[in-house]
């Protein structure tokens, strides 16, 4: 059957007019053992399965340089399911409405179910096509919110109008949480109107004064972000005041560390160098000026703040004094875990919808770069 499969194509591409280099082959195939033309059809066969395979577990993803890039590829992703804790809230409901309108999540809507229908009717957000759920309590809302993302119904959860602290405790519950041992931080990805790229920010939310283990951890998580946004190797800078060692000053001591556990093999996945100033991590100017040199040097992906005073700070900076756009994620749960302030517009909450949805999805089926 092989031999007769290839005989027809050999007699077909014989009588094409473009000839050349396919009658060669038409030839070269047609005077093969039968035996051999039946493994090589059979070789292809399987080749052709498993890259089918492949695709459908990979996800081809280029570096993303705009957070506009966020919502196009989440667009382009298989389905991911959002639990929203204690939805009842306006700019909550308007970006979900959003994403859901560009096809981005769908979701699944914890909490008061007469305040959620009211606010969506105020907003024209028609809930036929979402899950909602009563709970009226709102720490309860938490909880199952967080027990959707435990069973499997959900992939992310995400942060309504409830205080922070009730939400993480319920993010962190021991017997129904999210917990996986590893340090939960903050990783946010921001837009800034002179930079050429994307960047990425950590820690400024989570931890308050993180122990060297626990930077290990929050590089980790930040890399883990990077790749979801289709940065191969990501150039991580430990942010300090200057960028030599000064025993005096313990967060140089600690990114010398990190930076020599990177380049031992201890930290994968990225480049890591420290310390180094801010301007030294991010102007190729600045580097050379100071003659300091390295792959991170002025061309960083990623900075690591040495605490949660200095994240906040160039946080708050970032937005509220040099425009920039951002989206912020908790990760180092089972799940992504969506936290926005709520004093965030729609369009910030939707951009960390967003970023979440990336982020699960490249835990759950590794992409191609």
């Amino acid at each position: 059957m092989c031999a007769g499969i290839c005989a027809s194509w050999g007699a077909e591409t014989w009588r094409r007019r473009d000839g050349g280099r396919l009658r060669m082959l038409a030839l070269f195939l047609l005077n093969l053992p039968a035996e051999w033309l039946c493994a090589w059809m059979q070789s292809l066969l399987v080749r052709g399965e498993t890259r089918g395979a492949s695709s459908r577990h990979s996800w081809k993803v280029n570096r993303m340089n705009r957070l506009q890039d966020l919502l196009e590829y989440a667009r382009r992703k298989p389905a991911v399911t959002v639990s929203v804790a204690v939805a009842e809230d306006e700019d909550v409901l308007a970006a979900v409405k959003e994403a859901q309108r560009q096809g981005i999540a769908e979701f699944l809507l914890f909490g008061n179910r007469p305040n959620i229908e009211r606010i969506a009717r105020q907003i024209g957000f028609p809930l036929n096509q979402v899950s909602v759920e009563h709970v009226e309590d709102p720490k309860a809302a938490c909880l199952a919110a967080v027990k959707a993302v435990r069973e499997g119904k959900a992939d992310v959860v995400m942060k309504g109008m409830v205080s922070t602290a009730d939400f993480l405790r319920a993010v962190l519950d021991k017997e129904h949480g999210l917990r996986t041992g590893r340090v939960l931080s903050h990783v946010a990805v921001f837009e800034a109107p002179l930079a050429d790229r994307l960047m990425l920010l950590s820690d400024a939310a989570m931890n308050i004064a993180p122990t060297l283990e626990q930077k290990v951890h929050i590089i980790e998580n930040a890399v883990q972000v990077a790749r979801a946004l289709g940065i191969e190797r990501p150039k991580v800078a430990l942010i300090t005041a200057i960028e030599t060692v000064n025993p005096d000053m313990p967060a140089t001591t600690d990114a010398a560390i990190l930076a020599k556990m990177a380049e031992r093999g201890q930290i994968k996945g990225a480049d890591v160098d420290g310390p180094l100033a801010l301007d030294v991590a991010v102007s190729p100017e600045a580097a050379a000026h100071k003659k300091v040199g390295g792959p991170v040097a002025g061309f960083a992906d990623v900075l690591i703040v040495p605490n949660i005073e200095t994240g906040n700070a160039v946080y708050k900076t970032l937005t509220y004094l040099a425009g920039a756009k951002i989206a912020g994620i908790l990760v180092g749960a089972k799940a992504p875990v969506v936290v926005t302030s709520r004093a965030d517009t729609p369009e910030t909450k939707l951009y960390a919808i967003a970023l979440a949805v990336l982020a699960a999805e490249r835990a759950r089926a590794p992409m191609t770069v």
